[in-house]
């Protein structure tokens, strides 16, 4: 989640986050708290419209992870920012099991798919096979007369 958002939610502005998360730097790792390049920043406000107040900032945001977000509960102290990250940590839950969910999901389907797979090679097969015996049943021996020099070659 980017810092802006948090704000919003904390109800806080981003420059108070910012300086709490600085101040306990220690407690936020890289994999819990990364601040954007210029370049992330600006693909970030191009395929996000929401996210246009970012576009002239000079200030490049920080993106929280889900432990990073649940990290801000030790900083931030107030009773809304713990209703708050409660509710985000639900969220990445009910997200996760939702992720979960589809690969289950996709296995159901994939197997289905080989199972399809299976049953039309059977069904083509079965087909080619009554196609070459219909083609051999169509081979007939010619009827009339034939003459001498034919029959000789």
């Amino acid at each position: 989640m980017v810092d802006t958002d948090l704000a919003a939610l904390y109800e806080t502005e981003t420059k108070a986050l910012k300086q709490q998360v600085k101040r306990n730097i220690n407690r936020f790792p890289e994999d819990f708290m990364f601040v954007l390049t210029k370049d992330e920043k600006e693909q970030l406000v191009t395929y996000c419209d929401r996210l246009m107040s970012l576009k002239h900032s000079n200030v490049n945001p920080m993106v929280f992870t889900e432990q990073g977000v649940a990290m801000l509960s030790s900083v931030l102290r107030s009773t809304r920012a713990i209703s708050v990250n409660i509710e985000i940590m639900r969220a990445f839950a009910r997200y996760r099991a939702l992720l979960m969910e589809n690969k289950d999901l996709k296995k159901k389907i994939m197997s289905l798919d080989d199972k399809i797979n299976k049953v039309f090679k059977f069904l083509l097969d079965r087909i080619d096979a009554l196609h070459q015996d219909n083609q051999e049943s169509l081979k007939r021996k010619r009827i009339g007369y034939r003459s001498a020099d034919i029959d000789e070659k």
